[in-house]
């Protein structure tokens, strides 16, 4: 790919897969998360999946994490929730030889059960993800998109879901 043809951006790129595997070696994302996310450190965030299409991220039910009705206290799930949607734009902004931004624009949640256990977010738009990089690489215009991720108990059964707006802006 070269800054000529931004459209010519790829997605299974070396660049890509060297930011997916650093997130699931644990060291390296405890580092990252340490310089970016320190209360995503604190609060047990983890990684669990990450490739092209999929994301799924972790929070665990414990003392830090707990509000005083005995379940997972909503900002630790949004934050969970946050990084499943964020970590698929991520590393495609992070691999991208033309300098784009990336930012949170918009949130919505519901919550369909108490979270009294582990929660994992799963969110399946890394595709959507991919398309809206491309367009603004193409066109140098924002690309807004709604990704949506969905948070189970260790029972599958679902706790809460969330909706972030995301915008990508190729910069310059």
């Amino acid at each position: 790919m070269n800054q000529a043809d931004p459209a010519a951006f790829d997605p299974n790129s070396p660049a890509v897969e060297k930011v997916r595997r650093r997130v699931h070696n644990p060291w390296l994302l405890r580092l990252f998360m340490l310089a970016k996310l320190p209360l995503g450190l604190i609060a047990g965030l983890r990684v669990r999946h990450l490739d092209r299409r999929v994301c799924e991220v972790s929070v665990p039910y414990g003392w830090v994490t707990t509000n005083p009705f005995r379940s997972t206290y909503f900002a630790a799930l949004s934050m969970a929730a946050e990084m499943s949607t964020g970590a698929l734009g991520l590393a495609l902004v992070q691999a991208s030889e033309t300098p784009v931004s990336f930012l949170n624009v918009g949130m919505d949640a519901k919550f369909t059960k108490k979270a009294t256990d582990l929660t994992t977010f799963r969110c399946e738009d890394g595709d959507r993800f991919i398309e809206a990089m491309r367009e603004t690489l193409r066109t140098g215009k924002a690309v807004q998109l709604d990704a949506v991720t969905v948070g189970t108990n260790e029972a599958s059964a679902e706790v809460a879901r969330f909706t972030f707006t995301w915008s990508f802006k190729r910069k310059g």
